[in-house]
């Protein structure tokens, strides 16, 4: 597996891997209006906002463009990867590379956990520090977990190999 920054050329294959993991993922945890919502947020503009940003990556595994990473500051605003390539690793391997990247500025990564993707950031060392409500159409409220990790030296020292 490599990771390496994402560039404008790949902003549909991203695209595409964001709409299919949250159709597939999030539809399982959440209301049809929430599923709405995250696919409306990962628009092709916004996208492109985060190639431009610098802070925004791609997971590559035998060639395939299979997930995506971001983070602003010492947040870690999104991972995703396709649903095909869930449990083989790859959604460890793009946060080892954003943690060691906010790990060069910051001592604590923070992000805002879905549902389905809490118990992978408590095994990570992540701790619930709050919960976020976010209302939507039809009295729909999107529930979740803020979260936050400390970054140690030895995270420092174990660095994957990223390209940021």
């Amino acid at each position: 597996m490599k990771y390496i920054k994402a560039s404008s050329d790949m902003s549909e294959v991203i695209y595409d891997i964001l709409h299919t993991t949250i159709k597939t993922i999030y539809s399982k945890y959440y209301p049809k209006e929430v599923v709405d919502f995250f696919c409306n947020h990962h628009s092709r503009e916004h996208i492109l906002e985060g190639i431009a940003s610098g802070n925004m990556g791609i997971l590559l595994k035998d060639d395939t463009i299979v997930g995506t990473g971001c983070f602003e500051s010492n947040h870690i605003t999104g991972v995703y990867v396709l649903p095909a390539y869930h449990k083989q690793g790859c959604g460890s391997y793009i946060m080892d590379c954003l943690e060691t990247e906010i790990a060069k500025k910051y001592d604590k990564a923070v992000l805002d956990a879905s549902l389905s993707a809490v118990l992978l950031y408590e095994h990570r060392g992540y701790k619930t520090v709050g919960h976020g409500i976010y209302n939507l159409k039809n009295d729909v409220k999107l529930v979740y977990e803020i979260m936050e990790k400390n970054l140690s030296a030895a995270s420092k020292k174990s660095s994957p190999k990223a390209v940021l």
